[in-house]
């Protein structure tokens, strides 16, 4: 009986297997019209908007806004010329970390295992179709991950700032 229910377990986990290897597989052949990316992302915590020009063009944007905003961008990751230092291809990958302690320290206080996602980070990267797109966790995502209770208004200021220098960022 015991044989039964092991093989019966393997069977299961297999087919799970390739279950899951198929939806991947299906996403990723998926057309990357604006709707499908952002309902894509959306299902991973992930906020997404198209942005009209580079890469490049838009991280140097969204950076030259934060600041202005009076946040700090603490560090600018090109992934795709780290990639290309192993000799090994990317499209165009960047990612903004930035923020303000005065944002970020209340909504620590309320639960301090949000701070392994903060510094905010704001992602920009080009498709296989050529279209640049920029994300960022969503901070409703960051509450329920880490199941920040009282700091809803944290929250809300936090999706306003994030909101706001993503959309001027991509802004024509």
């Amino acid at each position: 009986m015991l044989k039964i229910i092991s093989i019966a377990a393997l069977a299961l986990a297999v087919s799970s297997c390739a279950s899951v290897e198929n939806i991947l597989n299906a996403s990723d052949k998926m057309p990357s019209t604006p709707e499908t990316m952002i309902a894509i992302n959306a299902k991973k915590g992930l906020v997404t908007m198209q942005s009209p020009h580079s890469v490049q063009d838009t991280a140097d944007k969204l950076a030259a806004i934060i600041e202005s905003k009076g946040m700090k961008v603490f560090a600018r990751v090109d992934h795709q010329k780290n990639a290309q230092s192993v000799d090994l291809t990317l499209r165009p990958t960047q990612v903004i970390m930035f923020g303000n302690p005065k944002a970020g320290t209340p909504l620590m206080q309320c639960e301090q295992s949000v701070a392994i996602d903060l510094p905010q980070k704001i992602l920009i990267s080009e498709d296989a179709d050529k279209k640049v797109w920029l994300s960022y966790n969503n901070p409703e995502y960051l509450k329920n991950r880490h199941n920040i209770k009282g700091c809803d208004t944290e929250i809300a200021n936090i999706s306003k700032a994030l909101n706001s220098v993503s959309k001027a960022a991509i802004a024509k």
